[in-house]
């Protein structure tokens, strides 16, 4: 299950289709992400696609009917009305439109009424509805689906149609399963069944019937139910970059760098166009260190091979290796870049310090030391607002039980250092009273012990003792030990196969991040035969997650009176 695979399955077969001759490619602006994902400009150039347009562009155009246009679309009301408006005066010689998920034969005929001069050769139902982060990653970019415990309705929509999309292009007929204690989990989970039933016959068509394998499983979780991962800091490459940069559908802006050169104020960091990304996303930072010197150590000798052109031969040699010296001279420019800024922004925000406390905070107990040391940092003038809040919402959110709380003061003193976002909010979205599992295994009498002998044994590094709570859900699940009451199938599904799935499909509603990404990988190469795939309404950092919790908790009525009171 290789959801970036799925995904340029379908566009090259766009592109192939259409037969040779110049083309132009016309999308909307979720289409453009989708494409971008997985393509880059030159490799789409290969494929004599030359032209790419917006279909809410109004950009007047000269006689272009030599051209072909590839129309790649979500099947949309504004869309189909834009696209009706193109095919009245179509710009172009022919139009070959895919839509990108399933289109209704109501909007079909509205574009055959349009269609007067015969452009349409071709109009097709394609299943890449969903943005590929990594083979084994999607997203839908939405942050803030819900509003309270309640979804915003077009999101709802969209995450629908676009699990719908992504089954049809992996080719699994799941049983669909949901966290119980979530009523965002049980509505998606009962609009994914009600269109999966609607299109029986399409799903019929395109997903093979094989009753001696597994069922697939797809389950769909709250993020409400693991608020911890989204607020710590993060010492893995591709993770470090999201959290420290931001990584916005595979580009990274670097224009706020100092002196960085004009070629890299924005880079592109996608695993399927960057072999040293690829090898490196899940390494350390120290390992990162490490990779980079091999990394200049070779590039310094291939440039040294290039000073001696001196006969024939070697300008012959030098004229074939030179696009890929050139290339390689780009990718060390921008990871050295990339990562000096990294290394830069872990030192000016003292990171190191603030993710020791994150973690012990997470993965110990120890009331009266954490709070000492997380008072201490609040009055470090070289920690910022935005750490403290994080460190603040942890403290609220491990320790809200606690019988010698002392968030309210934690809260003015965060206050009195400029952080406007009361860290209140942590604990209104996924407090105990949100939460079906236990997070901080304060009940269970194996977690319990499992905690304490991670305490002892100690860890092999103090900065990523944390683990999230999807790899228990994980283990669990491919045991065949996941609780039927905790985690039923949608409308009674037979669980009971004695079958443990080997196909799952996660995903969390409010967003994943890329440590459960990690996660994942790491679950896929532990379980031979197991492929898991992840997704979520989006990829967070903390600054995003902050966001999520603001929207879902706007108009909402507060329910922790005592901490109000305290702030």
């Amino acid at each position: 299950m290789n959801v970036i695979q799925a995904v340029k399955m379908y566009i090259t077969k766009m592109t192939e289709e259409s037969g040779p001759g110049m083309k132009v490619i016309l999308m909307d602006k979720d289409t453009t992400s989708i494409v971008s994902m997985v393509f880059s400009q030159s490799e789409i150039l290969q494929k004599e696609v030359y032209l790419f347009e917006r279909i809410d562009s109004q950009t007047k155009w000269d006689n272009l009917k030599h051209m072909k246009c590839i129309v790649f679309l979500r099947p949309t009301s504004e869309n189909i009305a834009l696209l009706s408006r193109e095919l009245r005066c179509p710009k172009y010689g022919v139009y070959f439109i895919y839509f990108s998920n399933v289109v209704s034969k109501a909007d079909i005929k509205t574009l055959a009424e349009c269609d007067e001069q015969e452009a349409v050769r071709e109009v097709q139902e394609t299943f890449a509805d969903y943005l590929a982060v990594d083979r084994h990653l999607f997203s839908f970019n939405i942050v803030g689906c819900l509003h309270g415990r309640n979804w915003n309705q077009q999101h709802l929509q969209r995450c629908s149609q676009g699990l719908l999309a992504l089954l049809l292009s992996l080719k699994r007929r799941p049983v669909i399963r949901y966290e119980a204690g979530s009523e965002a989990c049980s509505r998606l989970a009962e609009r994914v069944r009600d269109l999966v039933r609607r299109e029986a016959v399409l799903m019929d068509n395109n997903i093979p019937f094989n009753g001696d394998l597994p069922t697939p499983q797809l389950l769909i979780l709250d993020r409400r139910d693991d608020p911890v991962t989204p607020l710590l800091t993060q010492w893995t490459y591709q993770a470090m970059v999201h959290e420290l940069l931001t990584i916005n559908n595979n580009r990274v802006s670097l224009a706020d760098v100092p002196d960085v050169p004009k070629d890299f104020r924005e880079v592109v960091l996608a695993p399927e166009q960057d072999e040293f990304y690829a090898k490196n996303l899940y390494s350390n930072f120290g390992e990162i260190g490490q990779t980079m010197k091999s990394l200049m150590d070779e590039f310094q000798k291939k440039a040294k091979s290039h000073q001696k052109v001196e006969s024939i031969a070697d300008m012959k040699n030098f004229v074939e290796t030179y696009p890929l010296f050139k290339k390689m001279s780009g990718t060390v420019t921008k990871h050295v870049t990339v990562v000096g800024e990294l290394s830069a922004r872990v030192a000016a925000r003292s990171l190191l310090r603030v993710s020791e406390l994150e973690q012990e905070l997470v993965c110990q107990s120890d009331h009266a030391g954490h709070l000492q040391r997380l008072q201490a940092l609040l009055g470090d003038e070289a920690v910022r607002p935005s750490e403290l809040w994080r460190l603040v919402a942890l403290y609220a959110l491990r320790y809200e039980r606690h019988a010698g709380n002392a968030l309210g003061a934690l809260v003015q003193a965060l206050k009195a250092r400029g952080e406007a976002a009361p860290p209140v909010l942590a604990l209104e979205y996924g407090g105990a009273h949100a939460r079906q599992s236990d997070l901080f295994g304060l009940q269970d009498a194996a977690k319990i012990t499992k905690r304490l002998f991670k305490g002892l044994s100690g860890v092999e590094n103090i900065y990523t003792q944390h683990t999230p709570l999807l790899k228990d859900t994980l283990e669990d699940l491919i045991k065949g030990k996941l609780r039927e009451n905790l985690y039923p199938a949608v409308g009674g599904d037979y669980l009971s196969s004695g079958k443990r799935p080997q196909d799952i499909i996660v995903f969390i509603v409010g967003g994943a991040t890329y440590e459960e990404s990690l996660c994942v990988h790491q679950i896929n190469q532990a379980y031979p035969g197991v492929r898991v795939v992840l997704g979520g309404t989006t990829i967070h950092n903390s600054a995003s997650y902050l966001e999520e919790i603001r929207h879902a908790m706007q108009g909402v009525h507060r329910t922790h009176t005592r901490h109000i009171r305290n702030i």
